[in-house]
């Protein structure tokens, strides 16, 4: 399974050029909306995801983001998957295993290996194409990063010892005091209770 988690705490990161098109205007195929319950697992963590996305962001349209699928044009790697914008446009890697050997799962039964990879790519998507950083930590004002709940500011990915849930991980300020901000998905129960208020009143609409 491939994705990778964002280089960068502040600011803008890889800005491509002004004008660059998204991934459904570059010419990588027939692209399309992936089909519902073709890709469960990838599905339910970019469910979860979206909680986030609708608690923090105001998307265009307020549509949530979708799983893309995107043809391989030599037809070798078969259908790659991205998570785009509602209208289709996105950025980064592909949130499936696109190097699979035959009979192998192209989704991974650690669920939350899963909802890691599909919050990096969602942060991808909507930084590159919103140019702007998602999410922010509400304490230092720094964007933040999914990681395993409680690693230090030293952890690297793939360090074995941790084994807690995604999370949105801050690095903090200078003092060094990096924090988890929250769970992945659960980010509405950071904010300030009118806006938790607000948020629950969209909801019921």
């Amino acid at each position: 399974m491939s994705g990778r988690a964002g280089t960068g705490d502040r600011g803008r990161r890889g800005e491509p050029e002004r004008g660059e098109p998204g991934r459904a205007e570059a010419g990588r195929g027939e692209a399309g909306r992936g089909e519902a319950g073709r890709w469960p697992e990838l599905e339910a963590a970019l469910a979860v995801v979206n909680r986030d996305v609708r608690a923090t962001l105001t998307l265009p349209g307020r549509e949530p983001l979708i799983l893309m699928v995107v043809p391989d044009p030599d037809g070798f790697d078969g259908d790659q998957v991205y998570v785009a914008m509602a209208d289709g446009r996105s950025h980064g890697n592909p949130v499936h295993s696109d190097d699979l050997e035959e009979g192998a799962e192209p989704e991974p039964g650690d669920a939350a290996a899963v909802l890691t990879v599909v919050a990096e790519a969602a942060q991808e998507t909507l930084m590159e194409l919103l140019w702007q950083v998602w999410p922010l930590c509400r304490e230092h004002g720094t964007g933040m990063h999914p990681r395993p709940a409680g690693t230090s500011g030293d952890w690297y990915p793939g360090e074995t010892a941790a084994a807690g849930p995604p999370v949105w991980w801050c690095r903090g300020g200078r003092a060094g005091d990096c924090h988890d901000a929250s769970l992945i998905g659960e980010l509405a129960d950071t904010l300030p209770g009118k806006e938790r208020r607000a948020l629950r009143r969209r909801g019921r609409r």
